[in-house]
């Protein structure tokens, strides 16, 4: 009896457990919610005319397709062909004219920096989407395509900036 007794109490406080509502979590007002970002028929024309430079050669301060482009070279050709925007400059001065974003909150169109000859935003992709972004390395002499998350530019990323609302 004693044991059925038990067993009785147990399966009341499941219940009343199951039917009690949570308590309500509050966020700290220090942390506001960020609108959702989405990308604009701008950003995916920028992805559109990077996907078209893939293979396009390397050239150390090259400006346009034909004679070869290098990371700033690239970025400044597509933003200026697939937007009109003029995004001019080496790396570090492209990125101190961006938005900050969280790398969390990359959209496709935005642009990725990183610390590639141990000065600070010295090489700058387009990101693309699902962990890649278009860039122009010297390494290999041509315009590719890369993960973030890869070992070299993973240990190597630096910041992301947006040029777009």
């Amino acid at each position: 009896m004693q044991n059925r007794r038990h067993w009785i109490l147990l399966a009341t406080l499941i219940v009343a457990a199951c039917g009690s509502v949570p308590p309500v979590v509050e966020r700290p007002a220090s942390r506001p919610t960020a609108p959702e970002r989405r990308p604009s028929t701008k950003s995916n024309e920028v992805v559109m005319f990077a996907l078209g430079l893939i293979d396009t050669g390397y050239r150390f301060g090259g400006k346009n397709p034909e004679a070869g482009l290098d990371c700033s070279g690239m970025v400044s050709y597509i933003f200026n062909q697939a937007t009109g925007l003029k995004v001019t400059g080496n790396a570090a001065e492209i990125a101190r004219k961006g938005l900050p974003i969280e790398k969390s909150r990359l959209q496709p169109g935005d642009l990725v920096f990183f610390n590639t000859r141990n000065a600070p935003f010295s090489h700058v992709g387009v990101y693309i989407g699902d962990d890649r972004f278009v860039h122009a390395p010297s390494s290999t002499g041509r315009v590719r395509i890369d993960r973030l998350s890869a070992g070299y530019f993973a240990a190597r990323f630096e910041a992301a900036r947006s040029y777009f609302d």
